[in-house]
């Protein structure tokens, strides 16, 4: 079975030793949360194996939103939620973990905000600044890293320096710079999708606490009205938009299954690694009885 990420065996026994920082317990937490016991060192071969161990361990998720209309994206609280509770999360809450995982190694790294253009037509009006993703410097070239959007997220980091293809082990991307901004897009059965356009400034935090708020609590935010949850592996993608259940695998194939409630709670479960919270079930019963496009 092809794998992009040495599976967990043993961490507390095999963590470098530079772990003994201030941020050891982040760390430790978070490897045995990945299943990761490779090295901790800012090189590209971890970027890349943190980048895929986390895509395949922690699920997107944003029940939060759509339950309560509230996520807490301070460090304590993700930290908690993610990896303590064994939870999924959205973009500010996955990003921001794993960029203070990061720079916790020593990583050269910081976070950007970005206009989300997943699925819109041609010529729609902007979108919010809603994402956040990372940039993270090797030898002073700059990639981006994001493991917080959903069925689309890049399974590795991207060169920000050249806009030719770059194949990954499902689709590939490509990245291009105008002006002060990068502009992602990812082929889809051969043709070029727009993912989103990414500010090229460095957002001061209260950006992202504003961003959030709009997405965790805007009637207009789709995380508010729609059940969503998706994973990555090597060997395929899992999505779930309120009863649609889509599995894309490396191979080219997929297939598709509309769920009723009972079976949305399991693949909660089997596919996502959630374990269901009672107060969720008013939620998935209306994503059960949801009219999704095609």
């Amino acid at each position: 079975m092809s794998m992009l990420y040495r599976p967990f065996s043993s961490v507390s026994d095999r963590l470098n030793t530079r772990l003994a920082t201030s941020g050891d317990n982040l760390l430790r937490r978070y490897f045995d949360r990945i299943g990761y016991a490779g090295p901790a060192e800012p090189t590209p071969g971890v970027l890349r194996a943190l980048q895929a161990a986390h895509i395949a361990a922690i699920p997107f998720e944003a029940i939060d939103a759509l339950v309560e209309g509230n996520v807490d994206i301070g460090a304590d609280a993700v930290a908690a939620k993610l990896i303590d509770q064994r939870r999924g999360g959205y973009c500010f809450e996955q990003n921001g973990l794993f960029l203070r995982v990061l720079r916790a190694i020593g990583f050269d790294a910081e976070g950007l905000l970005g206009r989300v253009r997943w699925m819109q037509p041609a010529g729609a009006p902007p979108t919010p600044r809603s994402h956040m993703v990372i940039r993270v410097r090797l030898g002073g070239r700059p990639w981006l890293v994001d493991v917080g959007f959903g069925s689309a997220v890049p399974p590795a980091p991207l060169a920000m320096d050249v806009e030719a293809a770059q194949p990954t082990v499902h689709e590939a991307y490509r990245i291009a710079r105008h002006g002060g901004q990068w502009s992602v897009r990812t082929r889809i059965d051969g043709e070029w999708m727009p993912v989103y356009v990414i500010d090229d400034a460095v957002p001061p935090a209260i950006d992202y606490e504003v961003a959030n708020w709009y997405t965790a609590t805007h009637p207009a935010s789709h995380f508010r009205h729609q059940l969503i949850a998706a994973r990555t592996t090597a060997e395929a993608r899992y999505a779930l938009r309120d009863n649609r259940l889509t599995i894309r695998r490396a191979d080219g194939t997929s297939e598709r299954h509309y769920l009723t409630a009972d079976a949305i709670e399991r693949a909660l479960a089997e596919h996502f690694h959630l374990a269901i919270r009672p107060h969720w079930r008013t939620a998935i019963e209306r994503a059960a009885a949801a009219e999704i496009d095609a």
